[in-house]
């Protein structure tokens, strides 16, 4: 059922308290309880408020009226065009709908709920958006062709580091490259990871500007049969690529993905790398050292290893090899290894990004943020679940206060991380922007007095 025309909450709906000692599978029964004492809406509401509080007198009150929030309720119900005008509207829509899914969109120049009633018939649209912040979506399903522990949504431990690695790459470049210091990376739920950028340039930036920056990242062209997967054109790499490669990718690839997905281990996966290899001498030397098992079997050391490191003496060595064959090690790093962008996620200002501190309906776990610095600490399949929080609530009854009920749950701590190292940061430099920009609009205005 669609749901751009329905209101904005609803009553119909009644769920029972859950009992302790939850089963761990999704339950929407059990969202009720979730949404009524555990989702932070103070800490939404101020992050998607941007300081526009109504505390100072350069506020705009009409900021958070004019975001879109989008619901999925149960299997086929969307809801787009949902908008607030208070905190306690917020509220109290999430919990009489307890949506499987919160999304997050533009800031318009009306509100989304009542952009019917800007409607004008001579064919201008006024309900257009204005705001965004820059996002990015990067899902483990995309590196299906290079790793072979999994496959589809699911994930485990020896392949997720390839989320790590897009978190280290990608936010590096926005903070070092772009000038971007507010960005809150968050966990899908289920396969991937979410990136939001929420710098004021950030969220005031163009399509086309958008654009830009996601093709600045876009280095992986192709899937999964295609040989040539990378773009590493130019005589020299782009200086962000080689730091990338040279501080991130390169030891990864060599010291972790190598083993943890054998890559090199089988005649079945080492031809996919020798299709990279546009040297027929080249490939059939390696693969004739490859296929001699009494030369292999003859070394204690892992057959990935030996193998790689003779394909790189190979392509490498002597003054004969052409710089395409020398860039080959290159091209088969970041073809394995580097961030697989949804780029049409961040080229366009309206598109939806699923809120954090959701609860993933499939796996029951709930969105929670990833500290960057320390994301190689981050475990996806020990991410507090759904059942898992309301036992911890249930262990030792309920409390009044909401904050004395987050502390007692494993959501706790990631809360905690997101006030802390993204909201309390952003908010303080939003506030310092509107009171110097009211401040210079004062000026402004006695100077022309003056005058």
């Amino acid at each position: 059922m669609a749901g751009e025309e329905a209101q904005n909450g609803r009553d119909d709906m009644q769920i029972d308290r859950p009992e302790p000692h939850l089963p761990d599978e999704f339950n929407p029964n059990y969202l009720k309880v979730y949404y009524g004492k555990l989702f932070p809406y103070g800490d939404m509401f101020r992050w998607m408020s941007y300081g526009n509080d109504g505390k100072h007198p350069g506020c705009d009150s009409s900021y958070f009226s004019r975001r879109e929030f989008a619901y999925t309720t149960g299997e086929d119900t969307f809801w787009r065009y949902q908008s607030f005008d208070s905190e306690a509207q917020f509220e109290k829509s999430i919990k009489q709908n307890c949506p499987f899914k919160i999304d997050i969109g533009p800031v318009y120049t009306v509100e989304p709920a009542k952009r019917n009633a800007y409607a004008q018939g001579d064919g201008n649209n006024v309900f257009t958006p204005v705001e965004r912040e820059l996002i990015f979506d990067i899902d483990i399903s995309d590196y299906d062709d290079v790793r072979y522990c999994c496959s589809g949504a699911d994930v485990c431990l020896a392949c997720w580091p390839l989320m790590t690695i897009a978190i280290k790459v990608i936010d590096c470049s926005l903070r070092d490259d772009f000038g971007f210091k507010h960005i809150l990376w968050a966990y899908s739920g289920r396969r991937g990871v979410h990136c939001w950028v929420c710098d004021s340039s950030a969220r005031r930036l163009t399509n086309e500007q958008r654009a830009a920056i996601a093709d600045y990242f876009h280095v992986y062209t192709g899937n999964e049969n295609s040989q040539k997967k990378v773009s590493l054109t130019g005589f020299a790499l782009h200086p962000f690529l080689v730091r990338s490669y040279n501080e991130v990718l390169k030891n990864f690839f060599e010291t972790k993905l190598l083993i943890s997905q054998n890559i090199l281990s089988c005649e079945e996966r080492y031809e996919k790398i020798l299709d990279m290899i546009p040297d027929s001498s080249v490939t059939s030397e390696l693969r004739g050292k490859w296929q001699d098992k009494r030369r292999s079997s003859n070394t204690k050391e892992d057959i990935n290893i030996v193998r790689w490191e003779q394909l790189k003496q190979l392509l490498q060595s002597g003054r004969q090899r052409a710089q395409g064959l020398r860039r080959c090690v290159e091209e088969i790093v970041f073809s394995f290894t580097y961030p697989r962008l949804d780029m049409a996620v961040s080229k366009s200002m309206n598109h939806l990004l699923k809120a954090p501190f959701c609860v993933h309906p499939k796996t029951g776990r709930i969105c929670v943020p990833i500290d960057p610095k320390r994301c190689e600490e981050f475990d996806p399949t020990a991410v507090p679940t759904l059942s898992q929080v309301l036992d911890e609530l249930n262990q030792e009854g309920s409390r009044a206060d909401a904050n004395l009920e987050l502390s007692r749950t494993s959501l706790g701590n990631a809360i905690r991380v997101f006030r802390s190292s993204f909201l309390e940061p952003l908010l303080k430099a939003c506030k310092e922007e509107i009171e110097s920009s009211f401040s210079a609009k004062l000026q402004n205005s006695r100077d022309s007095l003056n005058w």
